[in-house]
């Protein structure tokens, strides 16, 4: 939004994302390198440290320098998604095998019931009171240093997580068989799927095509947190049984999302589609996850994770040029791209869920 204020293109803005992308491409090694070896609470606190960085570097974005502390401060924030695994291999430690599903709900849940408030309200504060790039700035940095407490609560009330992470590699097995190349497949199809539609191409249409503001973009990701709270209720009632059943019907109903978008719909249904696309990436979620790890070793967790976030990343690598090359063409021919792909994963899902139950 801020990169739209002032003065980028969608298709520049696509350019740039891809360009930050291609050169975090090397600190994925060395930081990779780090997840078997760091606490995982340290991990987690460097992430919000770097995510802190970023924010106060959009916020000193500004003048003749201002196009290279934005791509430097871009560049630190997506190095930090190369940590995101840790997140991942804390649920796997400390959360109860027999509950999963149930535990991955409330994931979703307190921070979508957050967001459905805190969302409107800065939508509301930097839509239309604190609406211009010297506001934007100011919020950056002031985002930026809450990073401050979140980094105090995880060195006080997380635990290291470092115990179960140094077991040795001799006693660690681990064979990738049909099911998990499904779920290859699988992360493949759905991280070109989602990124071939990144939230670069909403703001396009909202700001520069329909000529609103950011208000009515947060009334969208309201209307998101709406969907996600109530598919984890609806969630939480459906059988582990019907597991790839869930995922499937999930991923249908995050395909009419892209079918309504790709058609240049009104604000009201640019609304709709995306509480319909949160609530079936949430109905999928729990299910998809718990599939997930149910297929990794809780003692390794942290490589096998970081390894899938690895694999997922030259997926979407160059993905935002694409997405805004795609819209500067036509505004919603991302979200076409978007349509065919979450229908084959689905279509791929539910033959396999077919196979499997003949065999």
């Amino acid at each position: 939004m801020y990169m739209f204020m002032t003065g980028y293109s969608v298709l520049e803005v696509g350019v740039i994302f891809t360009l930050v992308h291609v050169l975090s491409i090397p600190a994925t090694y060395a930081v990779g390198r780090l997840l078997d070896r760091i606490a995982i609470r340290y991990g987690l606190i460097l992430i919000d440290a770097l995510d802190g960085v970023a924010s106060i570097l959009y916020g000193l974005a500004y003048g003749s320098v201002a196009p290279l502390v934005l791509f430097l401060g871009l560049l630190i924030e997506d190095i930090t998604t190369i940590l995101y695994p840790l997140y991942q291999a804390a649920e796997r430690i400390l959360y109860p095998e027999d509950r999963m599903e149930e535990v991955f709900a409330w994931h979703i849940r307190l921070p979508e019931v957050s967001q459905l408030v805190g969302f409107l309200l800065l939508g509301y504060l930097f839509g239309y009171v604190f609406n211009t790039p010297y506001h934007y700035r100011l919020g950056f940095i002031a985002f930026g240093l809450t990073s401050v407490f979140t980094i105090m609560y995880l060195l006080k009330f997380v635990p290291r997580l470092d115990v179960e992470e140094r077991i040795s590699v001799e006693k660690f097995e681990f064979r990738i068989d049909r099911e998990f190349r499904l779920i290859l497949l699988m992360e493949a199809l759905i991280t070109l799927a989602w990124s071939i539609a990144p939230e670069i191409v909403l703001l396009n249409y909202i700001v520069n095509v329909l000529g609103l503001t950011l208000f009515e973009a947060m009334v969208v990701e309201a209307a998101i947190s709406i969907g996600a709270i109530v598919a984890t209720y609806i969630s939480e009632r459906i059988s582990h049984s019907h597991r790839f059943e869930a995922i499937a019907v999930g991923y249908v109903l995050v395909s009419l999302w892209a079918l309504i978008m790709s058609m240049n719909p009104p604000f009201i249904f640019v609304v709709l589609a995306y509480l319909i696309a949160r609530f079936g990436k949430v109905l999928a979620f729990p299910f998809y996850r718990s599939w997930i790890f149910s297929k990794v070793p809780k003692e390794k967790a942290s490589s096998i994770l970081s390894a899938l976030s690895s694999y997922r990343r030259p997926i979407a690598l160059v993905s935002p040029a694409i997405a805004g090359f795609l819209a500067s063409i036509r505004p919603t021919l991302p979200y076409l791209a978007s349509l065919l792909l979450f229908i084959t994963s689905s279509a791929t899902l539910i033959a396999y869920r077919f196979k499997f139950k003949e065999t």
